[in-house]
């Protein structure tokens, strides 16, 4: 029930929102327009393309997408030993990203990847937001970056109602992706970069999961929830919480700060609960403690993406690269990788080259 609720909601929502999306991602936020912008993304372009497609359109063929299994997203483990058992030999490829510090990171990790492997690689990483990589992509003017099953769902395929499994989410968009734009998806990150909320480390409201949360600040009249403007008239923000919880953050106790301020104010304990991107750097950079979330926010991994007649030069080869890369990427690794290009100032391409050095697969 909760999740037909929240359905329910996220598209009653997608009108409204697409009014604010200009507001969507802050400068300073180490994430930029992911979860956020990929949470947020929703906003981008949602609207206009739900007006195009219909609501009868963009719903038909839900159920026969369901049935169709991706067989590039959610087989079985392709992964190999070391990269340098890939064989991309005299193929070449240009690899694009989104303007963000995890999408560098991802971006480096495919092109150290298909270097490994033999490729010859332009680096198109920081192309710009989500609506240009994705018309880059369709316009054969990069080969692959990195997407959002969320936003693949709500954004680029118009659709309401996404599934709150990783699995199923990802099958649903890879199906239907290939389906209607001859658009691949390849592997599925287990780091999930959605919306969440964080307490500092060693807060007395630390360790709890979002029910608890709820109730800690209804029951501690000084206990303040900090929101970027946005969240709380989103469809994927929290309306979500309210409705998964059953509560509401009393008057008084919200407080709207930028999205770049809310980490530090909620580490110095002038926020006791504050809204965060869950794979931002600055969670371990800060201590933070992450709010544990049972599935309420909407899911936010990330596959490989690209157009079929890229894929098929080297199908196996990819499958096996994006399984490799994504083996260990769980929320804590990526916020780790994440940390050193934000708050450490490392170059991603090093970040990349270390990390896979030291899994051995280099």
């Amino acid at each position: 029930m909760r999740i037909k609720r929240q359905s329910m909601r996220f598209a009653a929502g997608l009108a409204v929102v697409a009014l604010v999306a200009g507001a969507c991602g802050s400068d300073d936020d180490d994430n930029g327009d992911d979860g956020g912008d990929d949470a947020a993304a929703t906003t981008e372009a949602a609207g206009d393309d739900t007006a195009d497609e219909g609501d009868d359109t963009a719903d038909e063929g839900d159920d026969d997408m369901a049935a169709v299994e991706c067989e590039t997203a959610n087989n079985e483990d392709n992964s190999v030993a070391s990269l340098t058992e890939l064989d991309f030999s005299g193929l070449e490829f240009n690899v694009g990203s989104k303007n963000f510090v995890e999408q560098f990171v991802l971006g480096q990790l495919a092109i150290v990847g298909l270097e490994a492997g033999g490729a010859t690689v332009t680096d198109s990483t920081n192309l710009g937001g989500t609506v240009v990589n994705r018309d880059a992509l369709l316009g054969n003017e990069i080969d692959t970056y990195f997407e959002y099953n969320g936003t693949g769902w709500t954004v680029h395929l118009a659709q309401e109602e996404p599934s709150f499994d990783p699995v199923e989410l990802t099958n649903d968009v890879c199906a239907k992706d290939l389906a209607d734009n001859d658009i691949r998806w390849v592997g599925v990150s287990p780091f999930n970069d959605t919306y969440g909320f964080a307490t500092a480390g060693d807060s007395p409201a630390a360790g709890v999961d979002l029910q608890g949360m709820m109730e800690y600040v209804n029951e501690n009249a000084d206990a303040t929830v900090c929101m970027e403007t946005e969240f709380p008239n989103r469809p994927d923000g929290l309306v979500l919480l309210e409705d998964a919880t059953g509560l509401t953050i009393p008057a008084g106790q919200e407080q709207i700060l930028d999205t770049g301020v809310i980490y530090d104010e909620t580490a110095s304990g002038n926020c006791t609960f504050g809204e965060v991107f869950t794979t931002d750097g600055r969670i371990p950079a800060l201590g933070l403690d992450l709010v544990e979330d049972p599935g309420v926010f909407i899911l936010y991994n990330v596959s490989l993406t690209m157009p079929d007649s890229v894929f098929q030069q080297a199908p196996e080869q990819f499958e096996a690269l994006a399984d490799t890369i994504f083996a260990g990427l769980d929320e804590e690794t990526m916020a780790e990788l994440n940390r050193r290009v934000s708050a450490d100032g490392e170059d991603p391409r090093a970040v990349a080259e270390d990390y896979l050095t030291e899994k051995g697969l280099l």
